[in-house]
């Protein structure tokens, strides 16, 4: 690797970096913006919607960043082919900087109402625009300045880097939480939760001001070079990637046959497990966040590692690989994340049988992304009560207007109500059957960012690297995959619009959806068939129809294997 070629990747996985850095704060800080942004409160001064509720219109928030990156895609891999990959890093470094910023300094609920969720909504819509248009420019820029037959591992570089802006911003804000932290008080980490996360949103102008002195540095690539002086570029990216079957095609099968899958392994390796353990698992957020820090340091070098691995035998068997190693071993591997990070919660959901009977008519699914309903009905906060007390439980089907709810052998009661009073109802039930509460005992704890010698810790953070390695042979070789697939003059519109659709929307809205189905089937582990079944179809895709491109000449005017 010569000295130019380490500057160029440098300088895009450091651009690229702090880029992830500001759109992860937010997937790491759900549960505190969800208390922030999403909590309206009624006459009595007291909150409309449970904790579970507000975390889910939280998580929707995270996905709608998710939901516009195809648009960001377009927007911005257009200008790429057309204009430079250089100039269209400026322009998304410093939309996605500003954005969350703005953030840092955004009022909340309790402040100016409706306004701050829609407001907070928009700045995240802004984020997933500009990141939109910076993962497929840092793949492309790397991939060519690559020499043949080395894409993957200099482009698994720029993999990197998703996962280091996740590491740095759970890094700060346990740095944060840290020094905010004060043990005499009721709630040691109350100066965090009121104020105190706005700081590494604010952080972020020190970082965004890094990246654009490190981007003013970079030359324009020499494969987008040569085409401009050949007059060869396309005058219509977006018509000529996605108007003419050919090309249209490729990136149909790019998307059901490679990204798809990686996206949801991708998102449950990391964002799943944090939020699983955090909501579910009722672990506490500084030993959750040291965890998951502790696995990404742990299994991020597969990423470089699965890179290389795919310039010898292939990209394809190594991210289907992945993908079907995921699918088969995830219920194993999160039932055993349960029994170890609170086994006395994992005993209830085995032992303990808990039964909701409602009228299926009276009940909604509590999917709700435009914040304005507030589940009413005695069977949706029957649900709501059990869903923050991490109980398993199942609903049937009975007519009528009366919820029953058996818990244990406990005698069967008929839930009615407020809020208050159904959570009054349940909470005794609970106890009779000594379900354990958030702050038992055997929840895992850590007191250190070192605490990890006893066996709850470690045990975990082998489980955790185990699915951060999936996410490194799904995620390592997929750039390198995306390049290779496509001719430069359409490069960076054509790949970008399948990676983000498979990441945006099948990725990012994974938590929120997996949320969704377990309060719909009272299954905490239901949600993990949405990753599982999404896996599978993308492999069997890839493996029926998708081409091996590593050794495409990707310098062709068209590329070959196509």
């Amino acid at each position: 690797m010569t000295a130019e070629e380490r500057k160029v990747i440098l300088a895009s996985s450091l651009g690229t970096v702090f880029e992830w850095y500001d759109f992860y704060l937010f997937g790491s800080l759900a549960a505190v913006i969800g208390a922030n942004f999403f909590n309206p409160l009624g006459p009595d001064g007291q909150s409309l919607f449970p904790e579970s509720t507000r975390t889910i219109f939280a998580l929707l928030a995270f996905a709608a960043g998710f939901i516009v990156r195809p648009f960001g895609a377009l927007v911005f891999g257009r200008l790429g082919d057309l204009v430079g990959r250089k100039y269209t890093f400026l322009v998304t470094i410093v939309i996605m900087g500003a954005a969350t910023f703005a953030v840092g300094l955004l009022p909340g609920s309790a402040d100016i109402g409706i306004a701050a969720a829609v407001l907070l909504i928009a700045l995240r819509c802004l984020q997933g625009l500009a990141l939109g248009g910076e993962y497929g420019g840092a793949a492309t820029y790397v991939a060519e300045h690559a020499p043949h037959g080395k894409r993957g591992f200099y482009t698994s570089f720029i993999q990197v880097t998703a996962t280091a802006g996740l590491f740095l911003s759970l890094l700060v804000i346990l740095g944060t939480q840290a020094v905010l932290r004060d043990a005499n008080l009721p709630d040691p980490d109350i100066a965090f939760k009121t104020w105190g996360w706005r700081v590494p949103f604010l952080l972020s102008a020190v970082l965004v001001g890094i990246s654009i002195w490190i981007r003013l540095q970079m030359q324009e690539s020499p494969a987008f070079t040569k085409m401009k002086e050949e007059g060869t570029g396309s005058k219509a990216p977006l018509s000529e990637a996605f108007g003419q079957w050919k090309n249209a095609k490729v990136a149909l099968l790019a998307l059901l046959g490679l990204v798809m899958g990686q996206a949801v392994v991708w998102y449950t390796g990391q964002f799943y497990a944090l939020f699983f353990m955090g909501t579910v698992l009722k672990v506490d957020p500084f030993t959750t966040n040291m965890l998951i820090a502790w696995s990404l340091l742990l299994g991020s070098g597969g990423f470089v590692l699965f890179g290389w691995l795919s310039d010898k035998i292939g990209r394809k068997p190594i991210i289907i690989g992945g993908m079907l190693l995921a699918a088969v071993t995830y219920f194993p591997l999160f039932h055993m994340m349960s029994q170890v990070a609170n086994p006395a919660l994992a005993t209830a959901h085995q032992d303990i049988n808990v039964v909701v009977r409602a009228d299926s008519a009276r009940c909604s699914f509590q999917f709700n992304p435009t914040n304005t309903a507030t589940f009413s009905q005695p069977c949706d906060l029957t649900k709501a009560a059990l869903a923050r007390a991490s109980v398993n439980y199942r609903v049937e089907n009975v007519a009528g207007e009366t919820v029953t709810l058996t818990v244990g052998n406990q005698p069967t009661v008929t839930i009615a109500g407020t809020a208050a009073q159904i959570n009054a109802q349940i909470a005794p039930l609970l106890r009779a059957v000594n379900y354990p509460t958030a702050a038992n005992p055997e929840v895992v704890r850590m007191t250190g960012p070192f605490d990890v010698f006893r066996r709850q810790p470690a045990v975990l953070i082998v489980i955790l690297t185990i699915l951060v390695i999936y996410v490194t042979m799904v995620y390592g070789p997929i750039a390198a995959a995306l390049v290779e697939m496509f001719p430069t003059r359409i490069r960076y519109t054509s790949m970008s619009l399948p990676y983000h659709i498979g990441n945006g929307w099948f990725g990012g809205l994974m938590p929120a959806t997996a949320f969704a189905m377990i309060a719909q089937t009272g299954d905490v582990y239901y949600g993990l068939w949405y990753p599982i079944v999404i896996a599978v179809v993308c492999a069997v895709i890839g493996i029926l129809f998708v081409r091996e491109s590593k050794d495409n000449d990707i310098n062709a005017e068209e590329v070959s294997g196509r």
